[in-house]
This record gives structure tokens, sequence and C-alpha cells, in this order.
């Protein structure tokens, strides 16, 4: 496995991919990505990402050796060569400066009755954590012209924007006269942009806002601006590529190094 430690902090550690397994991974993102709208009208989140980056890592000849295959259960997605990720999707918000994304459900530890201890949430947090990767996809959907851009991050778990002993936590209280004064949740401060939230309400799910800073544009693997707009249908590729197996198939358009990769119009 070609990765290596970084420091990032006091104590804190986190594996960061060579470049060779970056620029393998983005030789094949634009042309996988590109192939998925060519059949799909459909944004790439949730499970659907989970499928795709699965297709990018053997495509890039990586090992895949387990999927959760859209399950829901918290922890890693997929186990490969590279290490194991924990599936993300969402979307640009503030006009490209963030974006967030959900993670563990907290019940077991989020009391409704605002007996459950901070400390306590924290430590199951981290004690769920059984990933190396948060493999994120991340659209912008502000274009007015039928596309769609799709930024994809590899970002380690001990990066220090997923440890909740980053943050200051206050409890949150409700605001009608049954919930005054009564713990219906948490929330952080923001630390360069960044902040977590659990909501009793919706189910206690830990919520994280992550900001789009320099230093996380390091951990950027690829991007790519997808015209939406299915080229081929089901019975298409039935009849172009099932009945006549010997169509050839056509390939997506690549840009040259340091340009913007594209699907084919």
């Amino acid at each position: 496995m070609t990765t290596r430690n970084t420091i990032i902090g006091p104590t804190a550690t986190a594996q960061t991919l060579e470049v060779k397994d970056k620029d393998a991974l983005a030789s094949v993102y634009p042309k996988i990505i590109s192939a998925y709208h060519y059949i799909n009208d459909k944004v790439i989140k949730e499970a659907v990402w989970e499928n795709i980056n699965v297709e990018i890592l053997k495509a890039a000849n990586y090992d895949v050796h387990s999927e959760a295959e859209g399950s829901h259960k918290s922890g890693a997605d997929i186990e490969c060569s590279l290490g194991s990720f924990s599936n993300k999707s969402s979307k640009y918000e503030k006009s490209g400066k963030l974006f967030k994304i959900s993670s563990y459900r907290l019940t077991k530890v989020c009391k409704a009755d605002g007996t459950d201890c901070i400390e306590s949430i924290k430590k199951e947090i981290n004690d769920r954590k059984n990933f190396q990767f948060y493999s994120i996809i991340v659209r912008d959907e502000s274009s007015k012209c039928k596309k769609i851009k799709y930024d994809w991050y590899l970002i380690p778990a001990t990066d220090p924007i997923f440890d909740p002993e980053t943050y200051k936590w206050s409890p949150m209280t409700g605001k009608t006269r049954a919930t005054t004064n009564k713990i219906q949740g948490w929330t952080t401060e923001e630390v360069k942009g960044c902040k977590m939230s659990i909501s009793y309400a919706m189910s206690s799910q830990l919520w994280i806002d992550v900001s789009v800073t320099d230093e996380l544009k390091k951990h950027l693997i690829a991007s790519t601006t997808i015209n939406i707009g299915k080229k081929l249908t089901l019975l298409d590729i039935y009849n172009k590529f099932i009945v006549s197996p010997s169509a050839p198939l056509s390939q997506p358009q690549v840009q040259p190094k340091g340009g913007e990769p594209t699907d084919p119009e």
C-alpha cells in the first residue's frame, strides 16, 4: 500500500496518498463519471457514488477487497489496496466555499432527557471511525448551462476537521414552551470555517460543515465537468452492444493534463 504518514498536529497523524496514486486515480475519474452520465441524468450521490468509486479503483488497477453495497451501517464502505473508505456525497454551498456531510447516528449516547455527556458523545464519534479516508464527491450545480461539476476529495479520517476534540461544544436548547431549557442537541463553534452539530430531532445524526480551504484542496484528487443529458437509453445499449456486439463503444474525450476534463458532446 503506497501511503505515508504526515504530521498534522501535536499528536495526530493522517495517511495521505502518494502522488503516483493520485495521478492514477485522477486519470480514470473523469472517464468513469462521463460514462455514468452517458446513460444517466440523475446526479451522483449516496450509494451510486460508492459503486462508481469501486469502478474507479478497479479501472486504476487497485484491488477492492469488500464493499458495503448500499448498506446504511456506519463505518467503512470500501476496503481496497489503498485503505478503507467511508463514502460521502454532498453539494457546494456559499458559492463553493462550504459543503456538509452527514455521519453517524448517535442515538445510543444522546439522551432525549438531556442527561447525556458530551465527553461520551465525542468518544463514541472517534471509536466508531474504522476507516482511513473519507471519499467525498461534491457537486456544483450552480451552472445555468445544464452542466454539473464534480470534485472528488480523499481526506484522511484523522484530519482535525473530523475530530470532535478539535471543537468547543455547547448544548442546543429548545425554543418551544415544552422544550425550553431542555437539551435538544449539540453544536460547536467554528474552527477555520468548519463545525459539527447533532440534533435529536434528526435521529441524533452527526453533521459536519467542511470549509473549502487551501489545506483541504490538497486532498482534491480530480475535478470534471459534465453536460447533463444522457446520450443513450438502456434500449439503445441493448440494440447497439448486445444484439450487435461488434459495434464499437465511443470513448470519452479527456483534455490534456492541466486542462479541465469534460465529457464528449
